[in-house]
């Protein structure tokens, strides 16, 4: 039987490029995301490609449906190899002094809640896995803390970064690494809005960036694909910078 990868968040932008790679690399891909259209048009591009791949519906965010999905998802297969927590996200721009509680607990839930429901459900069968392990997001807003309105989305992916390694020090016993990816400005719909409002800002972003380019999805996939990979099994509670050296100053 192949191995199983379960990716939050699949069903657009970086997270489906992230299981058509594990599906190419062999793995059964499991995709979660909550547009049942989209998973459902997602799944028959994955099947149209020979990748074996199943879709779930459910909020990354609410704690019973993720523990009674990834449940059923792990009962079925009798284990998993490979967590993404890719789900996550923005979630809108607010400064603090106008921030809402209830936007607050929204940014937070997305980003950090998400990655601590999915890791805790799937821990019982990593266990059973093989080369098993859990990759997080995290961005470089975890470390700028972000722009103007993104404050609590920084704090949320700085929380990410520390929960990594958190849960390497917990699942090291196990064998089981657990890694991130900190992706950079990538082209994707994360940035629709402003790529339609204002092309010229996001056309400079790249001037802030080393290599002078915005990343591509299939550059974290494959990042996702060497950290989920026999070359990696001696690397935990690391994070690795997909960014083309953005935030060094040129």
């Amino acid at each position: 039987m192949s191995k199983i990868a379960i990716v939050t968040g699949a069903t657009g932008g970086i997270g489906f490029q992230v299981a058509k790679r594990l599906g190419k690399d062999g793995y059964t891909v499991i995709m979660n995301g909550i547009d049942d259209e989209a998973g459902a048009k997602r799944l028959k591009e994955l099947s149209d490609e020979g990748i074996n791949a199943e879709y779930y519906g459910f909020d990354v965010t609410n704690e019973d449906q993720v523990n009674s999905n990834i449940k059923a998802i792990g009962d079925k297969y009798g284990r998993i190899d490979v967590l993404v927590n890719n789900a996550g996200g923005l979630g809108g721009r607010s400064r603090f002094e106008g921030m809402t509680t209830e936007f607050y607990r929204s940014v937070m839930a997305l980003n950090l809640d998400s990655t601590f429901f999915a890791s805790r459900a799937a821990i019982p069968y990593l266990k059973n896995g093989e080369n098993a392990s859990i990759i997080n997001y995290t961005s470089i807003a975890g470390w700028n803390a972000g722009g103007p309105g993104a404050g609590i989305y920084g704090t949320s992916k700085a929380a990410v970064h520390a929960i990594t390694r958190a849960l390497a020090k917990d699942l090291a016993e196990y064998g089981i690494r657990v890694n991130a990816v900190s992706p950079g400005t990538i082209d994707t719909d994360f940035h629709k809005q402003i790529k339609s409002t204002k092309p010229e800002v996001f056309a400079s972003w790249k001037n802030n960036i080393l290599l002078g380019k915005l990343g591509q999805p299939e550059e974290v996939a494959a990042v996702v694909s060497f950290l989920a990979g026999e070359d990696a099994r001696f690397i935990t509670a690391e994070t690795i910078q997909v960014g083309g050296g953005q935030g060094l100053g040129i």
